[in-house]
């Protein structure tokens, strides 16, 4: 065990890197202080550690819990790793924490485990309070046998015995509800070895998982007993970022928020997770099973949640009817696709349709009687669940629908809130159905009042900058700002902007450009001594080039293609496996960040075109919301669109030279990146939205030098061993 004193006694290995005492103590500084943190820090900066051991030794003095989240698995992996390492040197009692699903033994809904959970309790309880009454009637018995009859211990153990009667009563049908024999035996056996050999180590779901199934218990709900006043929580982000989820976690934790120093890593992707976790929506499927529910419900008030329900579905089936075009039905997919509704100078075309619809005394009153019968239907359905009359526990889809349009008519109109209509095609029957939903723009109405209630926060990332915009998006108060670029050696490495031509969406499909760009991919590719990773705008346009790398090669080294929904990790296996193969993928894909290809894995990086995203109606929603936000008619761009794609392309270049000794060439591939196309091509320029750091270190370089200079480049390091350029 450790003897040093501060937060270097969580420090579980010799010596910091460079810059990492310098960040430890920074951020230690700030969190005493029970500010929040934006920290960036490229490959090497050992940002985990440099986070994670000042916020121990901060909750460890202030008596504080650590929450360290991400939505990466492979970070996961390795907050575990350093979690263990610390666990060597200071003891601490750390859990890692994922949602019911990954960790249910029997595979059932929310609901459904909280009725088995009630139901399992009360038999249990049930069960004691009988043998605490056999007990007492068996001790009554026996003074009653020495005073003789008429005694005061007959008359007492009468009335026990009427208890008793009525405990085996009410055993009976509490035997015949649904329980969960897992969650039994937690209640019923001594799980103390569980919690000893839960705290041994840093143990994690899946370790959880199997010991648990091998004594028979339920070890999600143990994990839940067992973190209550824990040093060190390891979770995903929904458990902060949804505000439901989050408040239970902290009772579970035995924490109020202030008690709480949160730690995100990946946190360039808090944005995105914030916005999805605050949007709402309804499909039609769900007002189809309301409405059928209701037909079915002996209740006056059906008739008038029907009225207002049914109104809401039948525009919403109006909506994305007249929305298509000749032949445009028929190219739906099984991928929700929108159909803009907003306008700018009056309600949205939805809720148009619904008023114009709707026929009832008052949206408000029906609304209202649909959400109390929704109530009283959902409470029916847990008792039938409970009582073992049904086998699954129903969902209410009258609650469901009447909570969604009461937010559709309250929250639609705010600032922020996109209402939109989007379709898909059931792969199974054929049938085209709809859904409307509430999206929700600006990230800072979810995340804002996070890092209000807790003590601090400490965001990390290698692409957090610009720090301006990360505060205004999140909603983040004068936080503490660091940054620590690559601490490699410069001379391991090249970062090139080459200028081929502009990969603007018009000019994509253009022969010349075409054949410019596979020319210098060809040639980065033959000047790389070994594994090439070349990341593209999209799936389609890795596919498009990656057809022509391969004709163009001639089968000198293997073409891999990433494409859409197809696991990864095989595929990453069987390129890293191998010597000058060429790996191309889509920068949206999984494998522009949280992916290593360390040492020989790959040594050359290509970012082919500046990856916008699509830019559809909910993108614009997107800008125009920040527009108004921030007072800027420029600000909706740059926050929206430009910074957030810069960031991908930053992640994507660091998926390489991932230790000091590895030595490679990051190339960007596309005239907007370089220094000397500013002038020229104005507001499409990326250039200056990188940091100044890494600005410095981009070389402009012609697209026919590129080969001359990563050939002399690896020739300087003894690496190069292809054939000498073609002039």
């Amino acid at each position: 065990m450790s003897e040093t004193t501060g937060y270097m006694r969580f420090f579980p290995y010799d010596q910091p890197y460079e810059n990492q005492r310098e960040a430890m103590d920074r951020i230690h500084n700030a969190l005493v202080r029970g500010q929040n943190v934006l920290f960036e820090g490229a490959c090497g900066t050992g940002k985990t550690l440099s986070s994670l051991v000042p916020a121990l030794e901060v909750a460890r003095e202030q008596n504080k819990t650590v929450v360290i989240t991400t939505n990466v698995h492979q970070q996961m992996r390795q907050f575990v790793a350093e979690a263990r390492a610390i666990t060597r040197e200071e003891s601490i009692r750390a859990v890692v924490f994922k949602g019911k699903g990954s960790m249910c033994h029997i595979d059932v809904g929310y609901e459904e485990c909280q009725a088995l959970r009630d139901n399992t309790r009360a038999l249990v309880d049930a069960e004691r309070d009988k043998q605490q009454l056999e007990r007492r009637q068996r001790e009554l018995l026996t003074e009653s046998q020495e005073e003789g009859s008429g005694g005061s211990a007959a008359d007492a153990r009468s009335a026990v015995m009427d208890e008793l009667e009525n405990i085996e009563e009410r055993l009976e049908d509490l035997e015949d509800q649904n329980v969960c024999d897992y969650y039994r035996n937690n209640l019923t056996q001594d799980t103390d070895d569980f919690f000893g050999w839960l705290f041994e180590d840093v143990r994690t779901p899946d370790d959880i998982y199997e010991y648990a199934e091998q004594q028979q218990l339920c070890g999600y709900e143990l994990l839940k007993e067992g973190i209550e006043g824990v040093d060190l929580v390891v979770c995903n982000y929904h458990h902060l970022l949804d505000p439901m989820i989050r408040e239970q976690f902290f009772r579970w934790l035995g924490r109020d928020p202030e008690d709480v120093i949160a730690v995100f890593d990946e946190a360039h992707n808090v944005e995105d997770a914030a916005r999805d976790h605050a949007t709402q929506h309804c499909s039609e499927r769900t007002f189809e099973s309301a409405l059928d529910e209701l037909a079915d419900a002996d209740d006056p008030r059906s008739e008038d949640a029907a009225n207002v329900l049914s109104a809401f579905h039948r525009a919403l089936v109006e909506i994305y009817e007249d929305s298509f075009g000749f032949g445009e039905r028929e190219q739906i997919g099984e991928n929700w696709a929108d159909v803009p509704i907003a306008n700018e100078d009056r309600k949205d075309d939805l809720t148009l349709e619904f008023l114009q619809r709707y026929s009832g005394q008052g949206i408000q009153d029906d609304l209202e009687a649909a959400m109390k019968l929704g109530q009283e239907l959902d409470q029916q359905y847990e008792e039938a669940y409970r009582e073992g009359e049904t086998a699954t526990r129903t969902e209410c889809q009258t609650l469901q629908a009447a909570a969604f349009v009461s937010a559709w008519m309250s929250e639609g109109s705010k600032e922020g809130q996109y209402p939109v209509v989007s379709v898909t095609r059931d792969a199974g029957t054929d049938e085209i159905y709809g859904r409307a939903e509430l999206y929700t723009c600006l990230p800072r109405q979810v995340t804002g009042q996070l890092f209000e209630e807790v003590y601090a926060t400490v965001l990390m990332s290698a692409t957090l900058q610009p720090f301006d915009v990360t505060e205004d998006v999140l909603g983040l108060e004068d936080p503490v700002t660091m940054a620590y670029g690559l601490q490699f050696p410069e001379e391991n490495r090249r970062t090139y902007a080459v200028e081929t031509p502009p990969l603007f969406a018009s000019d994509r499909d253009d022969p010349a450009v075409q054949e410019e760009v596979t020319d210098a991919i060809y040639d980065a590719v033959r000047m790389t001594p070994g594994n090439t990773l070349a990341f593209f705008p999209n799936y389609g346009e890795a596919e498009r080039y990656a057809d022509r790398l391969e004709r163009r090669l001639g089968g000198d080294r293997r073409i891999h293609l990433d494409e859409p929904g197809v696991a990864v990790e095989e595929l990453r296996q069987e390129f890293v496996a191998e010597d000058k193969a060429v790996l191309c993928t889509s920068l949206w894909g999984t494998l522009a960040e949280g992916v290593s290809f360390d040492g020989d894995d790959a040594h050359t990086v290509l970012v082919v075109g500046v990856p916008y995203p699509h830019l559809d109606d909910r993108a614009e929603a997107v800008q125009e919301a920040y527009d108004v936000a921030f007072d800027g008619t420029e600000t909706g761009w740059r926050y929206a669109v430009e910074i957030p794609t810069v960031r991908k392309t930053r992640q994507a270049l660091g998926r390489v030279l991932r230790s000091p000794d590895d030595v490679g060439v990051r190339a960007l591939l596309d005239r907007r990146y370089s220094r000397s196309a500013k002038s020229d091509l104005g507001r499409y320029s990326v250039n200056g939205t990188f940091p100044h750091e890494e600005r410095e270190e981009l070389i402009d370089i012609g697209p026919e030098k590129l080969k001359f200079a990563m050939r002399n480049f690896y020739g300087d390091h003894g690496t190069y061993d292809g054939e000498p350029p073609a002039p």
